[in-house]
């Protein structure tokens, strides 16, 4: 099977499986957007969820955390992992929000990659999610699933972005990218398929009968 033609079942097999897709971080507004994806590095979505539910009622702008000051903000998320550091990132991303961009998320990839805290994931789900801008963040479940796939020889996480960005039309990237996300957490698990159980995976490779080991990100 050619890989345009896998592209299109993939495609149509996710698109019947989540027509409408929902951001799976809750958010007020872009900044809560931003600091929700920085949270959830190694931790689970539903977890953010759960302590930012609370937080955002009271404190959605950055001029709110930077007032707020690092031991506060720790207390507010010590339930999540490396709270401290996150804390850290937070704060002083805050203070530079207010200071140079006059409380605003800036809209590059450049500006966002320049903060604390903030990686290329993290501003690609910003871009995608917070301003539409077409992006394809690479999170492990997507990584996974591209490997198992055929899609990316899994080299790295820049690589995988690379082959799917070439593979799947732009217009695609921003709801495809979270329609592997649910399905790699619903069908295609981390300890389980490996490749030979799930829809996708036996359409695309039917005949397939040894697990996939792939390269974790």
């Amino acid at each position: 099977m050619n890989e345009i033609t896998k592209t299109k079942i993939i495609s149509k097999i996710l698109n019947k499986t989540y027509p409408n897709i929902k951001v799976p971080l809750n958010s007020r507004n872009v900044f809560t957007l931003l600091i929700s994806v920085l949270l959830s590095a190694q931790c689970t979505d539903v977890n953010v969820n759960n302590v930012t539910k609370s937080i955002y009622i009271k404190y959605y702008k950055p001029e709110h955390f930077v007032k707020l000051g690092r031991k506060k903000i720790e207390r507010l998320i010590k339930k999540i992992g490396i709270f401290r550091i996150k804390a850290k990132s937070i704060f002083y991303l805050s203070k530079i929000l207010v200071e140079k961009y006059n409380g605003k998320v800036p809209k590059t990839f450049d500006e966002l990659e320049q903060l604390p805290g903030v990686g290329h994931k993290t501003a690609s789900v910003v871009m995608s999610q917070g301003f539409g801008y077409p992006a394809f963040p690479i999170d492990t479940h997507i990584h996974r699933l591209a490997q198992r796939w055929g899609l990316t020889n899994g080299k790295n996480v820049t690589q995988t972005e690379k082959d799917l960005k070439t593979l799947f039309p732009k217009k695609s990237w921003n709801k495809l990218h979270l329609q592997i996300i649910y399905y790699g957490r619903e069908f295609c698990k981390a300890r389980d398929c490996y490749g030979l159980t799930c829809n996708i995976c036996t359409t695309c490779y039917p005949k397939r009968k040894k697990p996939i080991k792939t390269i974790k990100a």
